[in-house]
């Protein structure tokens, strides 16, 4: 999947990959799609969850060996 920017969060544990995801979407523009590159297993119901509470879009998450790429569209603004 292309992605506009790329956010490392290896190594950071929950909540943190959410809290830059959320900083991180403060710079981007509607439209742009995000990765996030994690290795806390809870990304895999906790971005859903964010996109849910936020009105961003989930795009889907691909998972290998303990890593994963979670992929978000930025619809709305994040306060």
């Amino acid at each position: 999947m292309k992605a506009d920017k790329t956010l490392d969060c290896f190594g950071l544990l929950c909540p943190m990959p959410i809290v830059k995801t959320a900083m991180e979407f403060k710079k981007m523009r509607i439209g742009e799609t995000l990765e996030i590159l994690a290795t806390d297993q809870g990304i895999k119901s906790d971005m859903p969850a964010w996109c849910e509470a936020t009105g961003n879009k989930f795009l889907g998450l691909e998972e290998a060996e303990g890593e994963y790429k979670v992929y978000v569209k930025k619809i709305k603004e994040v306060p």
